[in-house]
């Protein structure tokens, strides 16, 4: 989910706006901001985007609305809040920003990226409300205090590695974990995908990348529009769903009369599920977590302003061994004092988190995954020239499971990273 972006008084061309001209604005969020009671956040949900104004900007914007002309709009302005503001100025920077649909019955052209609508466009607020009220919550907190109290009185229902291997052939249980791990995948982004949603906000589930890894992540950009203490809400609902599954799980292996196999099968399930749960305390990939952590440290772009600030700090390591040295200009110089503490102290998170964990895949995920799949291959080989029939279909299930992943993770990668990969002209 990208940052707020602040407002700057870059003009756009594309609107010609005089004292007489009439706006119309797209459909627009505005509210106040969360920190700072001289500024408003204003954006449209359908693009995902917005912007911190000045206050005195919501009243214009509103009047505006009304279909009032910018002068009287810009003579109203001065009498209300003795504030010489120009407005035909203001109206062509928030074209720029996308927010103006029509100036003088003129359409204004457009952003680059059309409006996508949100996945499930027919589910309201008023469908999945419920969801996230009281007795719901209630409940969600029962089936989880009787599963903890169970597993306290009877430890042997902690899940264990073993349970990993349900089946004595290791593909067909990497085959149906990866199959658990799916669902287990879509029910949490399709809680961040409902919490949004009853909040007004839009939302869409996809895939995309983290380091090495393949990832199923929601964007709920449009949540910048809701006050900060309902987002949490969207950032902990699928936490809340892996925990739920959890539970319930549990307390069926525990107390209802499973067939061997099915029992097998819901110990694997558990397992698959809690290990989801720590994935999320690795805030410098912007897990849920981060998002938590992002708002609770009260910094619009946590993630990019921390990027940037490890960025200098290379830069400025390796300028020092350059004579002259370059100058190098710190990016947190213009933050807030407790955002330029967070965003420095996160830059450390990032970059020592980073490094290792590719350090890691590096010398062991890596070498794993080729090995496994270099072993399942020489298998369905042996299969295919009279060897055993059961171990080379059991590869098969390995390399068609493994061997997809990866092709997704670089089918996903190349997608969402299209500029690395352009030629730059000359």
């Amino acid at each position: 989910m990208p940052g707020l972006r602040a407002w700057s008084t870059v003009s756009a061309q594309a609107a010609e706006v005089g004292a007489g001209s009439v706006v119309r604005f797209h459909h627009l969020v505005v509210r106040p901001d969360d920190d700072d009671p001289d500024a408003i956040i204003v954006g449209r949900p359908d693009l995902g985007e917005f912007v911190e104004l000045p206050a005195v900007c919501g009243e214009v914007i509103r009047l505006l609305g009304e279909g009032r002309p910018v002068a009287e709009v810009e003579a109203a302005v001065a009498a209300e809040h003795d504030v010489e503001l120009d407005v035909a100025d203001l109206v062509e920077s928030l074209s720029d920003l996308a927010l103006v649909a029509e100036v003088d019955g003129l359409p204004v052209p457009g952003p680059a990226s059309e409006p996508v609508a949100g996945h499930f466009p027919g589910v309201t607020e008023r469908h999945v409300r419920w969801v996230f009220g009281r007795p719901m919550k209630l409940f969600w907190l029962a089936v989880v205090a009787a599963a903890a109290l169970t597993v306290v009185a009877r430890p042997g229902l902690f899940p264990r590695h073993q349970d990993f291997f349900w089946s004595g052939y290791t593909g067909l249980s990497v085959l149906v974990n990866t199959a658990f791990f799916s669902v287990v995948a879509s029910v949490h982004e399709l809680m961040h995908l409902t919490a949004a949603r009853s909040l007004g906000a839009p939302a869409r589930i996809g895939f995309g990348t983290r380091l090495h890894y393949l990832v199923v992540q929601t964007d709920v950009t449009a949540i910048w529009g809701v006050p900060r203490r309902r987002r949490y809400r969207v950032y902990l609902a699928g936490m809340a769903s892996d925990l739920f599954l959890i539970a319930t799980m549990t307390l069926a292996v525990a107390y209802l009369p499973l067939p061997g196999p099915v029992e097998a099968l819901l110990r694997a399930f558990t397992l698959t599920t809690l290990l989801c749960l720590p994935l999320q305390a690795q805030i410098y990939m912007r897990t849920d977590l981060y998002f938590v952590l992002r708002d609770l440290l009260r910094c619009k772009d946590l993630f990019g302003d921390g990027l940037r600030y490890a960025r200098y700090l290379l830069a400025r390591a390796a300028a020092t061994f350059r004579r002259p040295a370059a100058p190098v200009t710190d990016p947190t110089g213009e933050l807030a004092p407790h955002e330029r503490r967070a965003v420095r102290i996160y830059a450390v998170a990032l970059a020592a988190g980073s490094s290792i964990t590719l350090t890691v895949f590096a010398f062991y995920g890596a070498p794993i995954v080729v090995g496994g799949l270099t072993a399942a291959l020489t298998a369905l080989w042996d299969g295919l020239h009279g060897g055993p029939v059961l171990a080379a279909v059991d590869a098969g299930l390995l390399i068609l499971v493994e061997g997809g992943i990866q092709v997704l993770f670089l089918a996903t990668f190349v997608r969402t990273h299209r500029h690395w990969f352009r030629r730059s002209r000359p």
